[in-house]
């Protein structure tokens, strides 16, 4: 992927195409993460917890184009403690708890688990 395709998933960092990545906002080096990994042209982009620390309307932003990213054939590995985002996206997702699987099932299905609303959801 060119630098031109990652600045149409995040317009934001050509215009700080000229500033250091430490003087740039949480949102905008999680952007600049995931770009950076998607100019190697991967066939799976592995992602650790891409929503840490961000506000929600970054997250919502990070999480949707996160799914254009996999639309386009790119398969995704996300570990998220985002609930609600994470499994809205997934395919197929894994609970672990303590290290193990104690759930697993396509993403949809388990947002709607009883066990899973209660325990991660607040529901």
């Amino acid at each position: 992927m060119s630098i031109g395709n990652v600045f149409k998933y995040f317009p934001i960092l050509e215009k700080a195409r000229n500033r250091l990545a430490g003087t740039l906002s949480g949102g905008e080096q999680q952007m600049l993460a995931i770009g950076r990994g998607l100019m190697s042209r991967p066939r799976l982009l592995m992602l650790d917890e891409p929503s840490l620390g961000l506000a929600p309307m970054i997250v919502v932003e990070v999480f949707d184009i996160i799914q254009k990213i996999h639309n386009e054939g790119v398969s995704i590995l996300l570990v998220e403690q985002n609930v609600r985002h994470s499994l809205k996206l997934a395919d197929q997702a894994y609970v672990l708890e303590s290290g193990k699987i104690i759930l697993a099932g396509e993403g949809k299905e388990l947002l709607g688990n009883e066990q899973i609303k209660k325990a991660y959801l607040a529901a």
